[in-house]
């Protein structure tokens, strides 16, 4: 079984078990699609796993108990499949365990454990990242899911607007063309908790906001009203679409870690919002999707 569908009265959810990716929301009172469809003209992902990096590495390599290990954007495990681990009409669990060839790449003994739970018309989304290892585990873990704007062919992109749950304005950075964090504290502009959608707004790659601004996310249509909202506690995240391609979909990402700076000359225990396990410690994490 290649996918796994979770339904309730108010929303579908498709999971692909190649990388635990969502690949649907489907709200069946509007008979409204929410999920990008890959279509690789603009992008060929729905909304990946990073793991166990976030972002890219200075060199694409990073540096652990003095050797140097090469890993490319976001990780491996958004290009692996998982096993099911249960799966119910409203829940399912995946997995995905170390290997020889992950150990490799990433010298860890690792179990990762991605979660979908339907509550209403809300999807949460946990992670569970286990050390099975007898030293400490360095790693991060992000989602990177990608939302329709427009939404059911409604207007144009700039017609829209994101909410956040602050009204303050927010600081964010911008990558260099390594995907390396390369100018800091520029500032969105805030108007009583919106920030319009601009045809320009992601020309520069994503915006990356830091430091616990916000915590939850929420698109909103030309009318005014949110029909999609991300919540979160994590420290991070990101806002992406396709750089100059007008692609119809807006990423919103909550992040437990981040890509280098192009400064960054450290090694993986030096990482930037890095997580550290102790072993046989379990970090478990959870972000929720609200289709409106």
């Amino acid at each position: 079984m290649q996918k796994i569908k979770l339904e309730n009265q108010k929303i579908e959810v498709v999971i692909n078990r190649f990388g635990a990716e969502l690949s649907s929301i489907f709200n069946k009172d509007t008979k409204t699609e929410y999920v990008w469809n890959a279509d690789e003209k603009y992008w060929k992902r729905h909304a990946p796993v990073l793991f166990p990096i976030v972002g890219s590495l200075k060199n694409k390599e990073y540096i652990y108990d003095g050797s140097k290990y090469p890993m490319g954007q976001h990780g491996f495990a958004r290009d692996m499949e998982f096993e099911v681990i249960s799966a119910d009409e409203s829940e399912a669990w995946f997995g995905l365990k170390y290997n020889e060839e992950t150990l490799k790449k990433y010298p860890f003994q690792f179990y990762l454990q991605i979660g979908y739970k339907l509550v209403n018309n809300e999807l949460k989304v946990t992670w569970k990242v286990v050390n099975e290892d007898d030293k400490k585990m360095y790693f991060s873990i992000g989602g990177h899911p990608a939302f329709l704007c427009p939404i059911a062919s409604c207007g144009k992109q700039s017609d829209y607007s994101i909410k956040f749950d602050t009204k303050n304005n927010l600081k964010y950075s911008l990558l260099s063309a390594d995907g390396l964090v390369e100018k800091e504290n520029l500032v969105l502009e805030n108007h009583d908790g919106y920030v319009k959608v601009t045809d320009n707004m992601f020309d520069n790659d994503a915006l990356i906001i830091e430091g616990n601004q916000a915590h939850q996310v929420s698109l909103v249509k030309p009318d005014g009203k949110e029909y999609l909202t991300v919540t979160f506690d994590a420290p991070l995240f990101g806002l992406w679409s396709p750089a100059k391609k007008n692609a119809p979909f807006i990423c919103i990402e909550p992040w437990y870690g981040r890509c280098d700076k192009e400064t960054f000359a450290g090694t993986l225990e030096e990482r930037e919002y890095g997580n550290v396990l102790m072993p046989n410690e379990v970090f478990e994490k959870s972000y929720t999707i609200k289709a409106e």
